[in-house]
């Protein structure tokens, strides 16, 4: 393990001490500067760093990240974010899981909101998908004043 970048991307060394940039599938963390960002991140830490992984993937994403789940010792550490109440099963993307990682994730997701575990204990939290999207909108709606400032000459 090299590092944790946030509550749902790690960058691990491989036998050949090459880098990769792993984005845990089935979940979506908060983002950093979001609520429970920075605990969802260490928390992820906390499970993995310095830690021989074994990683489960097959695909790559348009960023160029290894999609796939982490493993510590046989445990999913993927799944130990949403039972920690530190991130939402991903369900835009439960067609791309296996039916037992599905229901683990969505169950998972169910108890640590019925127990108000992390995210959970705040009475609205933001998804990280709709937290995205609020910044996306906000930058858009900036864009018209983007490089439009002149200074003029005050004659006062």
């Amino acid at each position: 393990m090299v590092r944790i970048t946030d509550g749902d991307t790690i960058v691990v060394l491989d036998a050949n001490n090459t880098q990769h940039k792993i984005r845990l599938t089935g979940i979506d963390a908060p983002e950093r500067g979001q609520a429970f960002g920075t605990k969802s991140k260490d928390h992820l830490s906390d499970s993995v760093a310095g830690e021989i992984v074994v990683m489960e993937y097959n695909k790559y994403d348009s960023y160029g990240r290894v999609l796939g789940k982490v493993l510590l010792d046989g445990e999913d550490m993927t799944l130990e974010q949403i039972d920690a109440g530190l991130a939402w099963h991903y369900k835009k993307y439960q067609g791309e899981q296996t039916v037992a990682d599905r229901v683990a994730y969505s169950d998972a997701e169910t108890e640590a909101r019925r127990r108000k575990l992390g995210l959970w204990g705040d009475p609205q939290p933001v998804p990280p998908w709709d937290y995205r999207k609020a910044k996306r909108d906000q930058k858009k709606a900036m864009e018209p004043f983007t490089n439009k400032s002149q200074v003029r000459d005050n004659p006062y």
